[in-house]
């Protein structure tokens, strides 16, 4: 059987609750979901000819960006310093499998705070916007066709990839509920 192949077609992004005054689907001209990184350290050991790197099973920190057309007041006052809550960002994707033409839904929701807005040079004759980081990234979970890959929360200590809580034994002997 050949692998299946999934391009992004479509998505949209709310920023804040499902109130249709959030959706960004006319303006969002990027969306990039946080870079998913292990933490590994080098180790040059005293007797040995090459040098390893051990994996600390550690995630770097999640930092999602996007990218809006014009000018968007209702985000602006959602910026970090304004605001010390956290915001609900969800991202819906519209994934089209090259082979069969089926489409499918993926849902990114992240809570963080709005971090960091970089407005682009004003030029006359062209459509400027802004580009958006999302910090502070304490919740995220990635969900594709229905399936959940990858669920993180920082106050409850969990960690699943497709479905299995990965902290589930250190929870437990930590004492964490």
């Amino acid at each position: 059987m050949t692998a299946a192949f999934y391009i992004m077609e479509s998505a949209n992004l709310f920023a804040g609750d499902h109130d249709p005054a959030n959706s960004r689907h006319l303006t969002l001209d990027e969306l990039k979901l946080p870079d998913m990184q292990e933490m590994f350290q080098d180790h040059s050991p005293g007797g040995a000819p090459v040098q390893v790197e051990i994996g600390t099973g550690v995630i770097q920190k999640l930092e999602p960006t996007f990218k809006l057309k014009g000018f968007d007041p209702e985000l602006q006052i959602q910026f970090g310093l304004g605001s010390k809550k956290l915001t609900r960002f969800t991202a819906y994707g519209v994934m089209r499998n090259a082979r069969t033409g089926e489409g499918v839904q993926s849902i990114a929701t992240i809570q963080g705070r709005l971090g960091r807005i970089a407005p682009d040079a004003q030029k006359r004759g062209e459509l400027n916007g802004h580009e958006y980081a999302i910090n502070q990234v304490m919740a995220y979970e990635l969900l594709f066709a229905g399936r959940e890959l990858f669920a993180w929360d920082f106050f409850t200590n969990t960690l699943r990839v497709n479905g299995v809580d990965q902290n589930a034994a250190t929870n437990r002997m930590l004492g964490i509920s």
